[in-house]
């Protein structure tokens, strides 16, 4: 779930696709405001009633940058997995988690996740961010960042894949994304940790099902 090193290899052995969309593509999505509002994320009952556009994939709904690719990965069985903006600076990846009510999770997560990655032979550095701990994963080629938020039962976890040279760039633009981010938890019971799901705009859907097809 948290790999570093073999994650590529996880990936082609699990069968996933990966398909290069246009962030344009359906109009879902518009540039994000010159000016720096976001105080997020936000929880669906708290979503402020701006005028931003946001990718909506069901669980959260995402600001895109202009110029931004989705990348849609895809399980054996067709289920959406995870959905990627590549920006010119790095991937990103936001995603939400059932968590308890008492909050916390990010703290037990971030524990876990250093050491896989550091097991995965990745230098691990864990730094103050504007939610509490970052977790900074770095090789010689390549870095990862990792945001969590802890909301009302819910846990976002946001993370920026780039090159070492770009990684302080990548910060930037991650916290940029999570600061407009709206999470969309729903009233379900679910097992903590259990990913909520990720759910496709219609436009990019067919687009996706006509490329397959």
């Amino acid at each position: 779930m948290f790999g570093f090193g073999r994650r590529g290899k996880r990936r082609k052995a699990a069968g996933e696709q990966g398909h290069a969309l246009g962030a344009g593509q359906g109009g879902e999505h518009d540039d994000l405001p010159a000016e720096d509002g976001f105080d997020g994320p936000y929880d669906e009952k708290e979503a402020p009633a701006d005028q931003v556009s946001r990718l909506d994939l069901g669980s959260v709904r995402v600001p895109v940058p202009d110029g931004t690719q989705l990348q849609v990965e895809v399980a054996p069985e067709g289920a959406v997995q995870a959905v990627h903006l590549v920006t010119p600076v790095a991937r990103l990846t936001v995603s939400a988690f059932a968590a308890p009510r008492s909050g916390g999770l990010w703290q037990e997560v971030s524990k876990e996740l250093a050491e896989q990655l550091r097991g995965d032979g990745a230098r691990v550095v864990l730094e103050g961010g504007d939610w509490g701990t970052e977790l900074v994963a770095s090789s010689p080629e390549m870095s990862l960042r990792f945001v969590g938020v802890d909301g009302p039962r819910w846990m976002l976890r946001a993370v920026a894949a780039s090159s070492a040279e770009q990684s302080a760039a990548a910060g930037e633009a991650l916290r940029e994304i999570v600061r407009g981010t709206v999470v969309v938890r729903g009233d379900q019971p679910m097992p903590v940790r259990t990913p909520l799901p990720v759910e496709l705009p219609e436009a990019i859907a067919k687009h996706l099902a006509q490329e397959q097809g």
